[in-house]
């Protein structure tokens, strides 16, 4: 079993209709056209979305995700038009909406690799590849790569896992073009956002991207690089060979995997609720990933 702990019914606002709800965010349509994506701040681990929400993550996700989309504007448009308020819209929505183009999505996560880690450790241990391609022998849990790779994966609905696939099973689904396209870009923008991090003292191992077109052009969509969609390691403190300190929601997995949450991630309960020192030390990651990337302090 997975998804919803407990999902939530959308709010209505007028002048815009509900779509769907994601893992974090409610999706709308305004009566442009244009979709409005409102981050939440709701949290998942382990294909859960969990009961407990961690305070003002979705800000912290779409201001990171703004910032990101200006340093890299010159490889490739994003899908963003406005970020002011629908009229009519909650308080609370400020700074966790965006107004967005619609755009033909591409049914692919877009993952780049620069370290080994998570499901590419996992398949390297196995078969020294990574979504089928061949890599050196002797690497380990946070080894570098010798150079960045590209291994897509299949989007999954809420509550199941996304699975990696090869490019030429990309290839197949979408066409060539568009494979080509996708890994193009999806490692250019990784690349100048792993030398600004690194500059930062900071990690980029991996993230994933969504791509979507607008007419024949390929514009990027969603949040993009930040700690819910990728791996930052402090630099300081990189050590191959074990798994890295993360800026991410490392801490919810931890504690739900332990005894004193009492819960068992095969079994099938739900997860229980995160305790006040989780949600705390959560959103201290979150926060210190935008403070050190951005050099902004949050408050």
């Amino acid at each position: 079993m997975s998804g919803f702990v407990e999902k939530p019914e959308p709010l209505q606002v007028p002048g815009l209709v509900h779509l769907h709800t994601g893992k974090v965010r409610e999706l709308y349509q305004n009566e442009a056209g244009d979709l409005v994506m409102v981050a939440s701040d709701r949290t998942s681990a382990f294909d859960w979305v969990l009961p407990t929400e961690i305070p003002d993550k979705g800000r912290i996700l779409t201001q990171l995700s703004l910032w990101w989309f200006d340093q890299f504007a010159d490889l490739v448009p994003n899908h963003v038009l406005s970020t002011e308020l629908p009229a009519g819209a909650p308080a609370d929505w400020a700074g966790r909406t965006l107004v967005c183009k619609s755009l033909r999505m591409v049914p692919v996560e877009c993952v780049a690799r620069g370290y080994l880690a998570g499901s590419g450790l996992a398949e390297y241990k196995v078969s020294r590849t990574v979504c089928g391609l061949a890599l050196p022998e002797g690497l380990v849990d946070g080894s570098e790569l010798p150079a960045p790779i590209f291994t897509p994966a299949t989007k999954a609905a809420v509550g199941e896992h996304d699975e990696n696939v090869s490019y030429e099973e990309v290839a197949r689904q979408v066409g060539a073009d568009t494979a080509a396209q996708l890994r193009r870009a999806t490692l250019a923008v990784y690349g100048r956002a792993r030398d600004i991090a690194r500059e930062r003292g900071v990690i980029l191992a991996d993230t994933k991207f969504e791509f979507g077109f607008e007419g024949e052009n390929l514009v990027i969509a969603d949040e993009v690089l930040t700690p819910d969609s990728s791996r930052f390691w402090p630099a300081d403190q990189w050590q191959p060979g074990r798994a890295q300190p993360s800026y991410d929601k490392q801490f919810v997995r931890d504690w739900l995997t332990s005894a004193e949450s009492g819960w068992d991630r095969h079994g099938e309960q739900p997860p229980p609720a995160l305790p006040q020192h989780i949600v705390d030390a959560t959103r201290a990651k979150y926060v210190e990933a935008y403070e050190r990337l951005t050099g902004v302090g949050w408050e």
